[in-house]
């Protein structure tokens, strides 16, 4: 190994790649996961060319990607354009004792194992999934308006479906649960992505609030001009038919606890109010002793009473406009895919029959008891 790791021996260099497109709350879990593995985590990040080339166009640019994982508070440093199929010298020449990628396929357009490499080498590891949530899934969620994905009821009162052979106690999860299909969100990722902290004595609290949808880079730099103007930021996160009030048609694209999993990875937030009410009303500020309420450039809308939402603290001369300098909006995201509308169709299209396939390969090499080295199915066990 480097000269690095010889002088800091007992460091555990962890290398993760991908395209991370869309950065969602998916990807942050598995770099979570990822960076309990080693002590320093490096993220390699494909290129817009490599990604089209092997599975069809982003949604974000490569810039923009860059930006969205360095924000995520477990990435230790970011390394652009990384080759897409993963090389033994990539993690030497970063001093990486091994790679991590989850529990699924990824595969060049040529059907090769994008691991098989370090897979051969016994330099990668395997960590879990998350279910229920991938760029396509949302990039779908868009070009078929669909709002299954929305939590129903207002505030914190929320209908939650189980299965038939789930069991009771998923009830008392209460309103921090959301169980349907394989796609379960509970109290304890919420956790796992929390800081844990509270403010100390003398730090400027900061409160700002809103939908956050489909995080992006006007989110990110948004909140980064928010914290510098206190210590501890607090994110407070309107429901879905809150949301959908103010918004129209299929928003939000995200449920309000894949909003929720989506901001606290950010490393300048430091609490999140899960449904918050719309209104920044006097008990909350209170409760939480803020000190400065802000907001963005864009539209406030009324209340559902015709109220001003800002009021309160603006009638305590704790309200500010902040313009974060960036334009980008959910709606623009959202019009990127619906300009690429038929590209992103057959992206999707072709990514389900790969996986259809590989899938196939795998029962049968399975039967057959053999792994064919260097292809779709390469050391999945």
């Amino acid at each position: 190994m480097a000269t690095e790791n010889a002088q800091n021996k007992d460091e555990v260099r962890v290398w993760c790649d991908g395209c991370y497109d869309m950065v969602h709350f998916g990807h942050a879990n598995s770099i979570r996961q990822a960076k309990a593995m080693g002590d320093y985590l490096i993220i390699g990040i494909h290129t817009d060319e490599e990604i089209t080339k092997h599975k069809g166009p982003p949604v974000f640019t490569q810039e923009e990607r860059y930006k969205m994982v360095r924000a995520i508070k477990w990435v230790d440093e970011v390394v652009e354009g990384a080759p897409y199929v993963t090389t033994l010298e990539t993690l030497d020449e970063h001093n990486c004792d091994f790679c991590v990628h989850g529990d699924d396929l990824t595969m060049t357009a040529d059907g090769v194992d994008t691991y098989h490499i370090v897979k051969a080498a016994k330099r990668y590891k395997e960590c879990k999934r998350t279910e229920g949530v991938s760029t396509t899934d949302l990039v779908g969620r868009m070009l078929l308006m669909t709002k299954q994905h929305q939590q129903v009821g207002f505030n914190n009162k929320y209908r939650i479906k189980i299965k038939s052979n789930a069991s009771s106690t998923a009830e008392s999860l209460g309103h921090l649960s959301w169980i349907e299909k394989t796609r379960v969100h509970t109290t304890k990722m919420n956790m796992q992505f929390s800081l844990d902290c509270t403010p100390k004595t003398g730090d400027k609290v900061i409160y700002v609030a809103g939908a956050y949808d489909l995080f992006h880079v006007g989110h990110l730099d948004f909140l980064e001009k928010a914290r510098a103007e206190g210590d501890f930021l607090i994110v407070g996160l309107h429901t879905d038919p809150i949301v959908n009030r103010y918004k129209g048609y299929n928003y939000p694209i995200m449920n309000l606890h894949e909003r929720v999993l989506s901001v606290l990875a950010c490393k300048y937030v430091s609490e999140v109010v899960i449904g918050a009410p719309y209104s920044v009303t006097a008990d909350l500020m209170d409760q939480l002793k803020v000190d400065l309420v802000i907001h963005g450039t864009t539209e406030i809308a009324l209340d559902v009473d015709g109220t001003d939402p800002y009021q309160e603290p603006k009638n305590r001369g704790k309200f500010k406009i902040l313009d974060s300098g960036n334009d980008m909006t959910t709606q623009r995201i959202v019009e990127r895919i619906i300009e690429h509308r038929l590209d992103y169709e057959v992206r999707n299209n072709k990514k389900e029959k790969k996986e259809k396939a590989a899938f196939a390969a795998y029962i049968k090499a399975k039967e057959e008891g053999r792994v064919e080295s260097g292809s779709l199915i390469s050391n999945l066990e």
